[in-house]
């Protein structure tokens, strides 16, 4: 790959649908192990501060969300059962957005990703990373990689733009696998794409106009 341009801050300074529209396919990038994984970003949900209940900032800020408070473009990483959940922060200072990334496209070394998930080689490259806590198994995120700024290439975890641009309608519907707020239009996805989370009922939504 060329040279890796990085998303601005004023990009993660937006409010958190924005930058979680935006985000869909751009390239997240991990160093680990000698290696650069990358993938592309398919489907993620907003979670919009201390007035969304289903967001972990509803509480009020605390050692664990301390990072959803400060500056935008790094990351939030909690855990959940025996997973791991990347998010990035979003909007300006004490302004708790964040996007969940729930699925990414992976894009290079997916013999390392099947050995971290676990899968033989016959596994399918389209459910490798496709949820949450599939693709931090896959790249493997857990919390030594809270609050690392996603605005450097120094850092062991960053986004940038894709080489090219390849067109692709946004499909929104309800987020998954939440109980308050439920009804909220706040996931997103590149609609059409294999590597994206959930049924096909989950996947049915409407065609977001840009």
């Amino acid at each position: 790959m060329d040279k890796e341009i990085l998303l601005p801050k004023e990009f993660y300074d937006q409010k958190t649908e924005e930058v979680a529209i935006g985000l869909l396919g751009k390239i997240l990038v991990r160093k680990v192990d000698g290696k650069k994984l990358r993938g592309k970003i398919v489907e993620v949900e907003a979670y919009l501060g201390e007035h969304d209940k289903a967001a972990h900032a509803a509480a009020g800020k605390t050692e664990r969300t301390n990072v959803l408070y400060g500056s935008s473009g790094l990351s939030y990483i909690f855990r959940l059962r025996a997973y791991y959940c990347l998010n990035v922060v979003a909007e300006p200072q004490d302004s708790p957005g964040c996007v969940l990334i729930r699925a990414l496209e992976p894009l290079n070394h997916h013999d390392y990703l099947r050995n971290n998930r676990g899968k033989g080689k016959d596994s399918k490259i389209e459910e490798l990373c496709s949820g949450p806590g599939k693709l931090c198994q896959a790249f493997k995120i857990d919390l030594a990689q809270y609050n690392v700024d996603l605005r450097s290439l120094e850092s062991e975890l960053y986004i940038i733009e894709p080489e090219g641009i390849t067109p692709f309608d946004v499909m929104v519907t309800k987020r998954i696998g939440i109980k308050k707020h439920a009804d909220w239009q706040q996931r997103y996805t590149i609609a059409g794409n294999a590597h994206v989370s959930g049924d096909k009922k989950a996947n049915l939504g409407k065609i977001l106009k840009r």
